[in-house]
């Protein structure tokens, strides 16, 4: 919670506070995370194309990482073996890397 307010009290595009991607600085391209502080600080303020706009694969993720959540925090992994089995297992794993990957090619070549 406190992660939480400081994103929304402190724009990270305007505070040295927070930290600038070590990878952008050294070879002036992205990595997938680059931007997801700034789109933290948008989702927060509720400015959905901002987020996109700074990294679109925070904005996708939120939808999986609170599945994650259900499963492991609230009972979910019992009720729904094959969910977790789904969508965590090794395949799933493979899948989201390729995604990450398949992302941070695409935002350098754009």
């Amino acid at each position: 919670m406190a992660a939480l307010f400081v994103f929304y009290t402190l724009d990270p595009a305007e505070q040295p506070l927070f930290p600038r991607c070590p990878f952008l600085l050294a070879t002036g391209y992205e990595c997938p995370g680059c931007g997801s502080q700034r789109a933290i600080h948008s989702l927060l303020h509720l400015e959905f194309k901002s987020a996109f706009r700074h990294n679109g694969m925070v904005l996708l993720a939120i939808p999986y990482v609170l599945l994650g959540v259900y499963l492991q925090y609230f009972g979910g992994s019992k009720r729904n073996p094959r969910l977790e089995k789904k969508f965590f297992g090794r395949w799933s794993a493979l899948a989201v890397l390729l995604g990450i990957l398949i992302f941070w090619i695409g935002r350098n070549l754009i």
